[in-house]
């Protein structure tokens, strides 16, 4: 619900726009005197079955905040909500999922609806300047939200854009010019300063809350603005867009390990790489390296789960040791399985075509450095977890004779798990699979050079 008027509060308090709210019209609702046959059972008495614009209008009787349900005579079958407000008499198509709306918001009741449409009138009538302006001077930064995250991390770097990188073959071994290395890692104390934009949904706010950005009161019955899921901020819908991406995820609003999104996890735990990774490749490079067929060899799907829920339960102190997982490939299937369900792959959906088309590329040198720079547009989170991972490959083909794991075979095992199209098609991603393996398979062969 939207009205237009000249603002009589510019330049006030933020204090005014709670009094307004608090002044806004009450709902009125104008009740038909006899029962109607055709009334749908979600509609109340305010249901007048099939009026004109007229003899609505009439029937509110010019008081503020009245209002009435009409089935439309134009489009037969539909709603019309009339609301009476500013002096004029106001029409709304109303619609009915299970909850009742206009726009956006939905509500339980017909009279919500109303209330909360009364309200966001009201003060969009009298302080249409105000709001116009009220994220011009935001207090973000100014009550050191962001000041506060820089004093629990590493002082925050932007990304420099990468520069080229030349391969070149010198006795059939490639060699590179000194390689950039991803911005955000190259000081491992620095890891922290990940960036990472808030999850932000729609929320109700039980009693006065105030927008943690412009500072400005949020108005409405419900869904009065946004909270952000990972670590609690909260601020007006059009607030949101101009937050900075540093969202800090509180521990406590993180639900499980396994499906969460990778940044969100390194950050709550203000880690360089997610723990599940860290922790799974320790316990296989202690005892796992010569197991024959690691990573390829299944575990018990029922033990593997076990390790889902210890960590989604326990974090960091989930036990995976030999005494309770002597089989190292429940272990590495926990690992494939985390990396597989992660919500936004290592190599990410906005980067999965520029892999694909490498891989395409016949001529080698030009080959790697497509994945060089494909490696530099990874999150930074992203980026530290594949390189990591990568190193940890790389030793495993160091003990091939034992495991008879090479760089070909891991490369068929962890594409499909590492690279996910971002639309799912059964055929093109048939026919990426062999992509897939080969960037994979490059990955681990020239660890030390793309990295």
């Amino acid at each position: 619900m939207a009205a237009s008027s000249n603002s009589s509060l510019s330049g006030s308090s933020v204090s005014s726009v709670y009094q307004l709210q608090q002044e806004a019209p009450r709902p009125k609702r104008i009740t038909c005197p006899q029962e109607m046959e055709n009334r749908p059972r979600y509609y109340g008495r305010e249901f007048h079955g099939m009026i004109s614009r007229e003899y609505a209008d009439e029937l509110l009787g010019g008081a503020e905040g009245a209002y009435l349900i009409r089935e439309s005579r134009r489009q037969p079958g539909t709603h019309t909500l009339a609301l009476r407000f500013g002096h004029q008499t106001l029409n709304y198509r109303l619609f009915y999922d299970g909850k009742h709306f206009v726009g956006e918001k939905r509500f339980e009741s017909v009279h919500d609806l109303v209330t909360d449409g009364l309200i966001t009138l009201y003060i969009e009538t009298k302080a249409a300047e105000y709001i116009a302006k009220m994220t011009t001077n935001p207090i973000y930064e100014h009550l050191g939200y962001t000041s506060l995250l820089k004093d629990k991390m590493t002082h925050r770097r932007g990304r420099s854009e990468p520069r080229r990188v030349t391969f070149q073959r010198d006795d059939n071994k490639i060699t590179t010019s000194p390689l950039v290395r991803h911005s955000a890692l190259k000081d491992p104390e620095k890891q922290s300063s990940y960036d990472k934009i808030h999850n932000f949904k729609v929320h109700t706010f039980r009693g006065p809350h105030w927008c943690e950005y412009c500072a400005n009161f949020m108005w409405g019955l419900i869904a009065q603005g946004v909270r952000c899921s990972d670590c609690g901020l909260n601020v007006h819908k059009q607030c949101s867009k101009l937050v900075p991406s540093d969202c800090q995820p509180d521990l406590r609003r993180i639900k499980k390990v396994f499906s969460c999104d990778l940044t969100t996890l390194v950050k709550a735990h203000n880690t360089t790489r997610p723990m599940v990774v860290d922790m799974c490749i320790k316990e296989i490079e202690l005892r796992g390296l010569q197991s024959e067929g690691l990573y390829r060899v299944s575990g018990f799907s029922e033990h593997i789960e076990d390790v889902r829920l210890a960590f989604d339960r326990d974090g960091e102190k989930a036990d995976i040791s030999a005494n309770v997982y002597n089989d190292i490939n429940i272990i590495a299937g926990a690992l494939k399985l985390y990396l597989r369900d992660l919500p936004i792959p290592v190599i990410t959906f906005d980067v999965y075509s520029r892999f694909i088309q490498a891989a395409k590329i016949p001529n080698p040198d030009a080959r790697l450095e497509a994945i060089h720079e494909g490696l530099l547009q990874l999150p930074p989170a992203h980026y530290e977890t594949l390189r990591y991972l990568m190193r940890h490959l790389k030793k495993v083909t160091m003990f091939e004779k034992e495991n008879f794991m090479n760089a070909e075979n891991l490369g068929i095992v962890f594409g499909p798990t590492l690279m996910q199209p971002p639309e799912q098609n059964a055929l093109a991603t048939l026919n990426d699979m062999r992509h897939q393996k080969l960037i994979i398979q490059l990955l681990i062969e020239h660890e030390d050079v793309l990295f």
